[in-house]
């Protein structure tokens, strides 16, 4: 014997004074919540992973030196180059590398930077290594 028994053939009941719920009133009780506003995001920020920039010794920093003389020399005909280099994290000590193969605008050896056809500005400090294509 089943303890509803007594109730189940019952018509459900109506407020005759309040007006039923909407369903979208009804569905907002049951949606779910988040206790800790913002954990997620945290979360992920913190298992992000970011490379330490690496030191590179003397005989490395020569040879980029002399490849950006190279490329300086040719630089009227905007050389291609494939460079590798460090872009640091906003958020998080260390950042990532990236290589791209590009094109030479400008080489700005005042200010230490590498302008780009597209604009993009890299940084001498930055790079792990620059070759002329």
């Amino acid at each position: 014997m089943n303890k509803y028994n007594d109730i189940i053939n019952l018509l459900h009941h109506v407020s005759n004074t309040r007006k039923p719920m909407t369903l979208h009133n009804r569905a907002a009780q049951f949606a779910p919540f988040a206790a800790l506003k913002g954990y997620d995001s945290a979360i992920k920020e913190e298992a992000r992973i970011t490379s330490k920039k690496i030191e590179l010794d003397e005989e490395l920093k020569t040879i980029i030196n002399e490849n950006i003389k190279l490329i300086n020399n040719n630089i009227k005909e905007n050389p291609k180059v494939m460079i590798t280099y460090f872009i640091p994290d906003n958020k998080k000590i260390g950042g990532s590398y990236e290589t791209i193969i590009c094109n030479v605008k400008k080489i700005d050896n005042v200010n230490k930077f590498i302008v780009l056809t597209d604009n993009k500005r890299i940084n001498f400090d930055n790079l792990l290594n620059i070759v002329f294509e």
